[in-house]
């Protein structure tokens, strides 16, 4: 078979990482990129000997697929016209600015049978891949938490738009159920829009989820906790590691009771909670590139013509929560500074 013609729309921090990969993936070939920074796509486009296009349809004709990897405001008009001649999308996340333009652009997919596919790179994560090869727990409660330092890009967007996105793509996703209530708070401190936030979901079937993003933070962490009656689970999407806690045989026949073993008996706590108590799975997970996955698995869906891991539908439930998130938001920012004199 033909190799699959796949051209990049947007070539900037992301978008370049998309060009490196399609270039280099097996039964896809890069056909050119789209900038409107010349200088940027130029470099981009000699790099990996492709045309630079100034415009996204001028890609009409020469691909099969594209990646938009534009700011979030230009998603849908990028992607409408690809969409309409039926061209399969990867269009990074958050799917567009507005729930509004989400609709459209689901129900544009939908009728002209193009695939559409988000970038919500962390599905693709294998520590997450992992969890779902595993025997899976019914969650009654998710923890998941994304900080990290100011980044001094993406500004232009909250902090929920730029890292909280992630997770509840992953929370919406392992809960499984209707969401019934959102409660949230947020706070700006470099930035004009929120550059911390923390939400709370609750889910139809009793699920409930705990949702911390921060990018004014010392350190990064990003992982995801989800804990059950008979075990909990801890994902770090950074380190790509996944580990199970699970009773232990003894505690589930009832041979051990914690309330009845004397304190001094216990010389090594930790030891025999995660011994006695606790039996610890670390799941095995590979070492691989989340985005090369990610677009390996788009181009695979475009082959075959099957549905993608992430389909419109998935980001578009994952914008209304956030749009929502952002709506309680916006109640608890402080007002920008005042200009100075003379300004």
């Amino acid at each position: 078979m033909s190799p699959l013609r796949v051209g990049v729309i947007g070539v900037g921090h992301l978008g370049r990482e998309h060009a490196r990969i399609y270039a280099s993936l097996p039964g896809c070939v890069l056909a050119g990129v789209v900038d409107t920074h010349e200088g940027r796509g130029k470099e981009i486009a000699v790099r990996h000997g492709v045309p630079l296009f100034a415009r996204p349809e001028d890609l009409f004709g020469k691909v099969d697929a594209v990646s938009v990897v534009v700011p979030t405001r230009a998603h849908f008009a990028v992607a409408k016209p690809f969409l309409e001649r039926g061209i399969p999308c990867l269009v990074e996340k958050p799917i567009t600015a507005t729930v509004e333009e989400a609709e459209a652009m689901v129900a544009l997919a939908k009728s002209s049978g193009a695939i559409l596919q988000i970038g919500h790179v962390e599905r693709f994560n294998p520590a997450v891949q992992a969890y779902f090869r595993a025997p899976r727990i019914i969650p009654r409660f998710i923890e998941a938490q994304r900080i990290s330092p100011y980044p001094f890009r993406s500004t232009d967007v909250g902090v929920v738009l730029d890292l909280m996105i992630h997770d509840l793509d992953i929370v919406l996703h392992l809960a499984n159920s209707p969401v019934q209530s959102i409660e949230a708070l947020g706070l700006n401190v470099l930035s004009r829009t929120e550059d911390l936030a923390n939400a709370r979901i609750r889910f139809e079937n009793g699920c409930v989820a705990d949702l911390t993003a921060s990018r004014v933070a010392l350190k990064t962490l990003r992982q995801v906790r989800l804990f059950s009656a008979e075990a909990y689970l801890v994902i770090d999407y950074r380190r790509q590691e996944a580990r199970f806690y699970r009773k232990s045989e003894r505690l589930l026949r009832g041979e051990v009771k914690v309330e009845d073993v004397p304190r001094e008996s216990v010389k090594d706590a930790r030891a025999f909670v995660f011994g006695e108590l606790l039996n610890v799975e670390t799941l095995r997970v590979p070492r691989v590139e989340p985005l090369a996955s990610e677009l390996e698995s788009f181009i695979e869906c475009v082959r075959d013509r099957k549905a993608p891991l992430v389909p419109g539908e998935h980001g578009l439930r994952a914008l209304r929560a956030a749009v929502e998130i952002q709506r309680q938001i916006r109640a608890c920012l402080s007002p920008p500074p005042a200009p100075k004199a003379g300004q």
